[in-house]
C-alpha cells in the first residue's frame, strides 16, 4: 500500500495529485503545461508533512505569532482580518491555502490559464481575455480576467467539513482560495436559525475529531423548513456575507439554502463575476 503523495494524468489531460486528505485537480493551458504539472507536482511532496508539523497551532484560534511554512503562513494571513471579531482558526483556509501555494508555483505567466481544485476550494490564474468558469452547488461562476478574483471556495453543512450553521452550500470569490474558503466557512456559519427544533446539532468532538471545534455544536441534520423561516436563515447569512464584501475580504458570495439562492456583492462583482444560480 502506497501512503506517499500519488500523481497521475487523467484520461482528459488533467493532473491528479493525492497525499491523504489532500486531493487536487490541475489544469494548465498552453505551451508551459508539461513545466506546469512538474513545478506542481514538485511543491506537492512536502505540503502534508509541512501542515502535519505546524497543525497544533493550526488548529488553535488565531494569534498573532507568525508560522514557519509557507501554507500555514497562507491559512494565517487569510484569516488574520476576521479573526477580532469571530472564532476562527487557520484550519478554515486550508484547502484554499494548499490550493494558492500548488498555483504559485505554476509558470501562470506561460500559460492561458490554469486552476488548482482543492475539493471545490480553487485557485486559479487567468491571461489577457481568458474566463474561468466552474460550477458550484450554488450555480455557474464566470470569472473574467480583468475581475480582482482568483479564487473560490464552498462550504456548507453538507460539505466535507463540519458547520455552525445550516447552509446547504456557500461559494465565495476571493483574492485568493483562502480567503474565499475562511469567509465560505463563516457565512456558512452565520446562515442560521439557532434553536430551531428542525435543526439536529451536536457537539463536534462526538462527530468527528475536530480539536479546534470541541464542544461547539455542529449541524447534523436540518428537518423541513418553510419560506419565511428559509429567507430569515438566508437573510442571516446575506447580512455577515455583506460585511465581507465592504470590507474587501471578498468580491461576491452567493448562499444557497432549501432551494433558494441569495448572491452578495457590489452591483460591478454581482454582474461581472456572474454567480448564476444553475
Amino acid at each position: 500500500m502506497r501512503d506517499g503523495p500519488q500523481g497521475a494524468i487523467l484520461p482528459d489531460g488533467r493532473l491528479h495529485l493525492n497525499h491523504g486528505p489532500i486531493d487536487l485537480i490541475i489544469t494548465a493551458e498552453g505551451a508551459a503545461q508539461t513545466h506546469a504539472f512538474e513545478a506542481a507536482q514538485r511543491r506537492f511532496e512536502t505540503i502534508l508533512t509541512e501542515l502535519m508539523d505546524e497543525y497544533d497551532r493550526l488548529s488553535a484560534p488565531y494569534d498573532n505569532r507568525p508560522f514557519d511554512g509557507p501554507v500555514a503562513r497562507r491559512m494565517h494571513a487569510a484569516i488574520a482580518p476576521l479573526a477580532e471579531d469571530m472564532f476562527i482558526t487557520p484550519m478554515a483556509a486550508v484547502a484554499g491555502a494548499v490550493a494558492d501555494e500548488v498555483l504559485s508555483v505554476m509558470p501562470t505567466t506561460d500559460l492561458a490559464k490554469a486552476s488548482v481544485n482543492n475539493g471545490g476550494d480553487i485557485a486559479f490564474s487567468l491571461t489577457q481575455g481568458e474566463v474561468f468558469r466552474a460550477a458550484s452547488p450554488t450555480g455557474l461562476i464566470e470569472v473574467e480576467e480583468t475581475q480582482p478574483v482568483r479564487g473560490m471556495a464552498t462550504s456548507g453543512w453538507r460539505g466535507r467539513s463540519q458547520s455552525l450553521g445550516i447552509a446547504d452550500a456557500v461559494t465565495a470569490l476571493g483574492a485568493t482560495a483562502a480567503r474565499a474558503d475562511a469567509a465560505a466557512t463563516l457565512i456558512a456559519n452565520a446562515l442560521d436559525l439557532p434553536d430551531h427544533p428542525a435543526i439536529e446539532r451536536r457537539p463536534a468532538r462526538d462527530v468527528e475529531a475536530i480539536p479546534q471545534l470541541g464542544d461547539r455544536l455542529v449541524t447534523t441534520n436540518v428537518g423541513a423548513l418553510g419560506q419565511d423561516e428559509t429567507r430569515r436563515a438566508l437573510e442571516r447569512g446575506a447580512d455577515y456575507a455583506a460585511t465581507l464584501v465592504d470590507n474587501g475580504m471578498i468580491s461576491a458570495a452567493s448562499l444557497l439554502l432549501n432551494g433558494v439562492v441569495s448572491t452578495i456583492g457590489s452591483e460591478e462583482s454581482v454582474t461581472r463575476l456572474a454567480v448564476h444560480p444553475s
